[in-house]
Parts: C-alpha cells; structure tokens; sequence
C-alpha cells in the first residue's frame, strides 16, 4: 500500500520513515531570533550573517564560520529596504556588539548567490551518490515506476515538458487527479548543467525521501530569501510562474 500523498513529500519531509531511517533520530530544529524583525524562527528558515576579524559582514550559507552570528529571517527586498533606510546596519551592530561594520552594498546579492551555491552543491552531491535523476525519458519511465520521491523543473522548462513528467509522477505515486506537480526551481537550465556540468539541464529527479530532505532544506531557505511560493503539502502550488519555452 502506497503512503498517501500529503505524508510522501510535504514541506517536513525528513520526517517521513526513509528520511528517518538514513538521518537517524530527528531533533527539532532550534530556533533563532531575526535581528531584524525580532521574530524567533526554525534556524532552517533563517539566514546566518558572519563578520570577519575586520568587520566585514558576509553571508554564511554553510553556517560554520567561526564566533558571532546573525541571523535574518526576512526576503531579499526586505534586507535592501532595511539597507537603504540604515536599519540593517543599526541591527548588526546590535548582534555584533560593534558598530566597526564593512556592510557591503552586493550584500543582497552575495546572499543570494551563497545559497543557491549551497543549494547547486547539494544537488552535485546527490548526483555523485546516484539519487539524482537527469533526462526527460528516464525520469519519465523511473516516475511511472514510482521510484522518483521529489521532481523538479527548471524555470524556464516549457509548460509542456512539465506538464508530461508531472503526469508521469502523478501516476507511479498512484495520485492521478490531485493536482500534485513538481517544484520549479529558481534558477533556469544553463544554470543547472554549469552546475552539474551536463548539457541542458531541464528536469530533475530525486530517488529516495532522504535525498529530497537533503534537498528541499536549502531550497525552500532560497525560495524563502527570493520572497517566492513555496508549494503547500499537497504539492498543488507552483513555485514560480512558468515561461513557455521548448525542451
């Protein structure tokens, strides 16, 4: 008997039996405090912000730089509205307890880029296992199968294209007409095959629960930062808006 559709892949999937299984006993995650909204968050819904000795402010994706950290629970657009009215900076010198700040102009942008780094890495890790599956007929025929846990699209795959393989994963998880798709990604193919170093990057496929875990931790903190949809339990919501180009 199938797992039903709202406990195989909803938005706390490392809870589910695989995941619990590969990871070993699950610990709740603990929560930070925003240095800007004041608000207290799982820590996987927050950003870490690292100073260097000279005051440099960076961001700290991997979350293992040394001595203080702050943590920023808000999207992009509200960091560089806080920027530009001087509140991030008044904020850090708070968490720091120094007001000897380099707080970079790019810093938005070097937020971004650190986390779908993090996120790209993730994916060439499980592809280097063999839990990532690439190619629109392999995954088609490994969906229908059942044997794909977690899809994925690029933000530029064609509506057609997901459509298809949305179908096919529809049916190996034996939820025809419930509306599931798969994730679309924010960031589009030439962005996945650099990463991957494969040519033309369109659709991914994850093959077990705990990979999706690995997976969908840094992917929800990017769609959280770049203020984009992320899809409920049921997988119903899309994302990201569609372009409709050719596979």
């Amino acid at each position: 008997m199938r797992t039903p559709p709202n406990e195989r892949l909803t938005s706390d999937i490392a809870e589910t039996g695989k995941a619990r299984k590969a990871s070993g006993p699950q610990k709740a995650c603990p929560e930070r405090r925003c240095v800007l909204t004041g608000a207290s968050e799982s820590r996987d819904a927050l950003v870490r912000l690292a100073a260097s000795p000279s005051g440099l402010v960076l961001p700290d994706a991997q979350e293992k730089a040394l001595g203080r950290g702050a943590w920023v629970c808000s999207s992009r657009s509200a960091i560089e509205e806080a920027q530009a009215n001087g509140k991030l900076k008044g904020a850090l010198a708070r968490a720091f307890k120094t007001g000897d700040l380099e707080i970079p102009e790019e810093l938005p942008q070097k937020i971004e880029d650190a986390l779908k780094r993090v996120f790209l890495d993730r994916l060439g890790l499980e592809m280097r296992v063999g839990a990532l599956i690439l190619g629109t007929q392999r995954i088609a025929e490994t969906a229908r199968a059942g044997g794909i846990s977690a899809l994925f699209h690029a933000s530029d795959a064609s509506e057609d294209g997901r459509k298809k393989l949305d179908q096919a994963w529809r049916v190996g998880r034996e939820t025809e007409g419930s509306g599931e798709r798969g994730w679309t990604l924010p960031l589009d193919r030439d962005a996945l095959s650099v990463a991957l170093g494969r040519d033309n990057v369109v659709h991914l496929g994850l093959a077990n629960d705990a990979a999706a875990a690995r997976v969908l931790k840094p992917l929800k903190r990017l769609m959280h930062y770049l203020g984009q949809e992320i899809p409920d339990e049921s997988g119903r919501a899309n994302s990201r808006a569609a372009t409709d180009t050719n596979d």
